[in-house]
């Protein structure tokens, strides 16, 4: 190990392996000041979701923990209030249901801390070599499209792993773990990009979930998660996902950061011999899968989506790219007490839902102001939008990605109109793939060419990736298309090829190598996707069972 320990690998041994005791180092960073952090102090306060940001010396970002994207209204006012007073008033839902705080001191963190821990928040265990926010369904326990509520596993698990003042029998994994528990049958989250995800499934005439295992983005691009085959019921589930993080833990590789996924221990050991190592340690054996309960479309819960609960509804608003200021924040949060029930869910595409909303105030509620800005029922360019942070604040990011993949949808808007079916767009700023652009049906990835003897912005382009029981991986198309006024020309083409239904895949792009001059971009061939009309759910007849966008069969 210690020949090739990776220098994060270092970082941690420092401190005997248990990256949170950097909390005790905190008062002495807070008196000396930021200027004297070294790499390891920078790295090490992810532990405890502290983030040094590059593009903004001095000020930092902290990532809060929200499970399953649950919160309450009293929560977002407390961070809304926060942001104001102590950030810099910029406020991101990340893609993994949580959110993030922005523009801060060293100084201000332990004032941040207490008003988070007067609302049962924290940021602990939300960066680096630990299991990150653990996702799931937004309308678990809400939704008829569910074969079970799995939220009360996620929270579950969330206490065996993290709990309320961090756990060090999980802060020494070999690199980032994330987990899917869900029970919703329309394909809400990107299971198969998750390291373990727990899918909902029948065995006879019983109810639990199908495991898939070695899923991810980054780290050398979209690996589909594999079915471990095995079925468990809804009381096995955190104690099996616990003990295939613990295996993980304890062989999973740390020399390479690129390689130390769990996907690449899948790659040594294989299947069969992960499955055994589970069952060694359950001390019983797995069954095998039961049948997989998901439908082929995927359900964004956008819209009104009325309840399994009589008389009910949620609606879910696009906020596009997941990013809001302290006054929209708390103007949510009052959407929430005043209509709602005072909850709040956010899902995996950087929107929020307003559930528990009598039907007979929906009239009202849908003429609010703030609806003017998020959207029940979002442009088909708005409605599938997704973006990383960006060069705005991430360290990594080779461009900026949140103000142009809005400033493109609403341009392809202006040229295509608003009366065809909703595409996903998703937008990495660099290979970590924090935006899910593999999982898109365009998807764009940051990097930078030069044009010219000069150094710009330009996205590689992928198309018809997508998640669910059917997974691909979006494949690129383009390399470099430089981010300037005829980006909206080569997208545009892309979005009539992907509705023509004139081919099923991107043969004709694939492996394209194409020169910076946007002209010749312009005129490459158009692609084609299959699929079924969306029904606007916003006017769904009361009682409606689901809202699905179109099934892609690519």
């Amino acid at each position: 190990m210690a020949a090739t320990m990776n220098t994060v690998e270092s970082y941690k041994q420092s401190k005997g392996g248990d990256g949170l005791r950097i909390r005790e180092d905190l008062p002495q960073f807070v008196h000396k000041g930021w200027e004297s952090l070294t790499k390891a102090d920078r790295e090490l306060l992810k532990w405890v979701g502290i983030f040094f940001r590059n593009p903004t010396p001095g000020k930092f970002m902290m990532r809060i923990r929200m499970p399953n994207g649950f919160a309450t209204g009293e929560q977002l006012r407390t961070i809304a209030d926060l942001s104001r007073r102590l950030g810099n008033c910029l406020l991101d839902i990340t893609t993994r249901q949580q959110m993030e705080l922005r523009g801060f001191t060293l100084e201000s963190v332990p004032a941040i801390w207490e008003k988070l821990r007067g609302v049962n928040l924290h940021t602990l265990q939300t960066g680096i070599d630990n299991v990150r926010n653990i996702n799931g369904c937004p309308l678990a326990g809400l939704t008829p499209n569910e074969l079970l509520d799995a939220s009360p596993i996620v929270f579950d698990l969330d206490r065996v792993l993290v709990g309320p003042q961090g756990n060090p029998e999980f802060t020494n994994l070999p690199r980032k773990f994330n987990i899917i528990i869900t029970g919703c049958t329309g394909n809400c989250t990107h299971s198969e990009s998750q390291d373990i995800a727990l899918v909902p499934a029948r065995k006879g005439d019983r109810i639990g979930f199908n495991m898939l295992v070695g899923g991810k983005m980054g780290s050398g691009g979209f690996t589909i998660a594999a079915p471990l085959g095995v079925f468990l019921e809804p009381g096995q589930a955190v104690e099996a996902t616990r003990e295939l993080v613990l295996i993980y833990r304890d062989h999973g590789p740390r020399e390479a950061r690129s390689k130390c996924r769990l996907s690449f221990l899948i790659d040594e050991w294989g299947l069969p011999r992960l499955r055994s190592e589970l069952e060694s340690r359950l001390k019983r054996e797995l069954e095998p899968a039961g049948e997989d309960a998901r439908l082929s479309g995927h359900s964004d819960h956008l819209g009104i989506s009325f309840q399994k609960q009589p008389g009910l509804a949620a609606v879910g608003l696009c906020i596009p790219t997941g990013r809001l200021e302290p006054d929209q924040m708390e103007d949510l949060a009052h959407l929430a007490d005043h209509y709602g029930n005072g909850e709040i869910r956010l899902t995996t595409a950087q929107n929020a839902i307003l559930p528990n909303v009598p039907q007979e105030k929906l009239g009202a509620l849908m003429k609010e102001p703030l609806l003017q800005a998020f959207s029940p029922k979002p442009s088909p360019f708005l409605r599938g939008l997704v973006a990383c942070t960006g060069t705005d604040f991430c360290n990594l990011a080779q461009i900026e990605t949140k103000k142009l993949g809005v400033e493109l949808s609403k341009s392809l808007e202006q040229r295509l109109g608003t009366k065809d079916n909703p595409l996903t767009m998703h937008w990495s700023g660099c290979p970590a793939g924090c935006g899910n652009h593999q999982a898109a049906d365009i998807g764009f990835r940051g990097t930078r060419i030069n044009v010219g003897g000069k150094i710009v912005d330009a996205v590689a382009i992928y198309t018809c990736g997508r998640t669910g029981p059917n997974a691909v991986a979006g494949q690129q198309v383009l390399d470099a298309v430089p981010c300037d006024d005829k980006l909206v020309d080569v997208v545009a083409n892309l979005v009539a090829g992907l509705r023509s239904g004139s081919q099923k895949k991107p043969d004709a792009l694939a492996g394209t190598k194409t020169e910076a001059a946007p002209a010749e971009m312009v005129s490459m061939p158009t692609l084609s996707v299959d699929g079924r009309s969306l029904e606007n759910n916003l006017d769904a007849p009361r009682g409606a069972q689901r809202s699905l966008s179109p099934a892609r069969n690519f």
